[in-house]
């Protein structure tokens, strides 16, 4: 008798800690008193208002994991060979900004020097050197962006 009281309560422990091991997910159907249907997930609000379980669910829940001692870090050394590998992109970045600047106003001064019978007023004039002033622009905003990032760099 004594054993089997004992294998009772182990079987209950068992079962009290696999219930609190994996939580349960309970709706509730509540009717107010005008007979409207609310549902709700509070089990002491449905004591209350003396609701009817609808669903009850076991929830599984995955233990989080603990970094192995064996993660891969990023060593000082490799920190700063990314930095000086991402200096060099950066720095091609500017050159090539810088070249591409160099040609979009040469081909502004060429477009300068052309003059043709139909832009007798200055604002035609303006209207198709527009898209070439516009690529400078860019390119030196790229440039300037490009300046930042280098000097961000530590």
């Amino acid at each position: 008798m004594h054993r089997a009281c004992a294998l009772a309560a182990l079987v209950l422990g068992v079962s009290a800690v696999n219930a609190l091991a994996q939580p349960v997910a309970e709706i509730f159907k509540c009717r107010n008193e005008q007979g409207q249907v609310t549902y709700t997930n509070d089990r002491r609000q449905a004591e209350k208002q003396k609701c009817e379980l609808v669903s009850r669910q076991q929830i599984n829940v995955a233990p989080a994991q603990a970094r192995s001692p064996g993660f891969p870090r990023e060593s000082a050394h490799d920190s700063v060979n990314a930095r000086e590998r991402q200096r060099e992109v950066l720095q091609g970045e500017l050159d090539s900004e810088r070249e591409a600047l160099t040609r979009a106003r040469h081909a502004l001064a060429e477009q300068e020097a052309v003059r043709s019978g139909d832009e007798r007023n200055y604002a035609r004039v303006q209207e198709r050197l527009q898209p070439f002033k516009d690529t400078i622009e860019n390119h030196e905003k790229n440039i300037q962006a490009l300046q930042r990032e280098i000097g961000n760099l530590k």
